[in-house]
């Protein structure tokens, strides 16, 4: 998320991606690196979306998301999150499983997640979002590239020279702008 974007329009979408189908699509968004200067911003605008995210039955009118796909998720969900936090990561919003029925699992964001946490080098196949602060577009694509995959990317940005080095040197199979 670089420091040119409509921060309130970027935290919004970024939030609703996450939580589409519990983020279990494979071109979910996990790690979201945020221009410092716009860090704080974005965050609480993110935090407060997610955190609003309408839980249940998705046959019901006005649910936004879903169960996980299976009762072995919130485990690994949970342990995520308890692994982050134990790290230093900030816990803003959700973590643990929904009520005692069904596979829920509470719309999650953590910030300040430091790099040796598991969940920035795993795929959390479920509804967690870690937003960092970065110095730059250098430190964001070194960021984004540091992890041995990389399926989707989404970028928000106005500027044409920030778009052609995000395509240059971004490494996913698909890059959204």
């Amino acid at each position: 998320i670089c420091e040119d974007t409509d921060v309130e329009k970027a935290a919004l979408s970024g939030a609703i991606r996450k939580m589409r189908n519990t983020g279990q699509v494979c071109t979910s968004p996990t790690r979201f690196f945020v221009h410092h200067s716009i860090f704080e911003e974005f965050k609480t605008r993110f935090t407060k979306r997610a955190a609003a995210t309408v839980v249940g039955n998705g046959m019901e009118p006005g649910v936004e998301m879903g169960p996980t796909a299976n009762e072995r998720r919130i485990p690994v969900l949970t342990a995520l999150v308890e692994d982050a936090v134990a790290k230093g990561a900030e816990l803003l919003t959700g973590g643990a499983r929904l009520g005692d029925r069904g596979y829920f699992f509470q719309p999650t964001v953590l910030a300040n997640v430091p790099p040796e946490a598991q969940i920035m080098q795993e795929e959390p196949f479920g509804p967690i979002a870690v937003i960092n602060p970065v110095t730059s577009l250098d430190d964001a694509i070194t960021r984004a590239n540091s992890v041995p995959y990389g399926l989707a990317g989404y970028a928000f940005t106005n500027r044409a020279d920030y778009i052609d080095r995000m395509i240059d040197e971004v490494e996913v199979g698909n890059l959204s702008i």
